[in-house]
């Protein structure tokens, strides 16, 4: 896939709106105006908006708990994430599943899930979908490092090779599960060799450069569509923030993100390519900047205005069926 003109400032624009959703988030909860466990994103869109920069209505993606990036890159609208955050009815799942199951089939997004590896076999599923009813799509898995010692990971990855599934396994690798380093629990270097025990291509890209990532998932997805099976391609990166909004950090050296932020941000390595090539202009890149940020204050005031859910929607988009009047529930 060829990055045009309007690719490479789409690919900016998204990155920038990851970047400043997150950003306004750790704002509204630093102000009291928003609750409940947030896991924002900052550092890693590169990879998110790398991959799904290159699929379609198609094509299917499930997400991890540190799930804002992967739908705005897929195309779920930043009002009614912001809305679902605010709880209200308004929101993307109607106020009632919140940051870590934000959901939108309608953009190919499964969801964002709460539950360590939970995504993987989803995805799994959907490319089996996908191979079946012969849809042309393939179905992506965004996961940590932690999540690659899940036996999920590991049921995924075989049987998708073994039915030669439409898939492709993005481990995002940010040197930390929760608070613990990758080497404290991964006894491989590159996770990606983990391939190699499912007789499929194992990929390291750079997470913290979109080109990387584009070449690499390029190079995944199309081997998907072509009919080639599976692909576990790992993308090195980085958290800026902590695993919470919240988190104080004690665990990692301060000057750690500091050097990360510094020389390897992705925004601003991409914005310098790109300058530098002539693909955009400076201008260019402040009008984006600013659409972004108009787009977000007005989703703020948006999901501020919007009503609650109301109550009798409490049983609602559920699977268990609502207790009759007067029968007794049932555990």
């Amino acid at each position: 896939m060829q990055l045009t003109y309007e690719r490479l400032l789409g690919a900016y624009r998204t990155m920038r709106l990851i970047r400043g959703f997150e950003e306004k988030l750790i704002e509204l909860v630093t102000l009291g105006k928003m609750s409940g466990f947030l896991h924002v994103y900052l550092g890693e869109e590169a990879v998110a908006t790398g991959v799904c920069a290159q699929l379609g209505e198609h094509d299917y993606v499930a997400s991890t708990h540190r799930g804002h990036g992967h739908c705005l890159a897929k195309g779920v609208d930043a009002r009614g994430m912001m809305a679902e955050l605010f709880g209200r009815r308004t929101g993307t799942c109607k106020g009632k599943g919140g940051s870590m199951h934000i959901a939108d089939i309608d953009k190919g997004m499964l969801g964002a899930n709460g539950i360590v590896g939970a995504g993987i076999p989803l995805a799994t599923g959907a490319a089996l979908t996908a191979k079946l009813k012969k849809t042309g799509g393939v179905a992506v898995a965004f996961f940590g490092d932690g999540a690659s010692n899940q036996g999920a990971f590991h049921e995924s990855l075989n049987l998708a090779s073994v039915w030669t599934l439409p898939a492709v396994y993005v481990v995002e690798n940010n040197g930390w599960g929760e608070f613990t380093p990758t080497e404290f629990a991964v006894p491989v270097k590159d996770i990606a060799e983990r391939a190699k025990s499912y007789n499929m291509p194992g990929l390291i890209a750079d997470g913290m450069d979109f080109f990387d990532v584009f070449a690499k998932a390029g190079e995944a997805i199309a081997r998907a569509r072509r009919g080639e099976g599976p692909t576990l391609l790992e993308c090195k990166t980085y958290r800026f923030a902590g695993h919470f909004v919240g988190d104080p950090l004690a665990y990692r050296p301060k000057d750690e993100a500091e050097k990360w932020m510094s020389e390897r941000d992705p925004l601003r390595r991409f914005a310098t390519r790109v300058l530098a090539e002539g693909l955009l202009s400076q201008d260019d890149l402040q009008r984006a900047d600013g659409e972004v940020a108009r787009h977000i204050e007005e989703a703020v005031k948006a999901a501020e205005a919007a009503p609650q859910p109301d109550v009798d929607d409490v049983t609602t988009d559920v699977y268990a069926p609502a207790a009759r009047a007067g029968s007794p529930r049932r555990a």
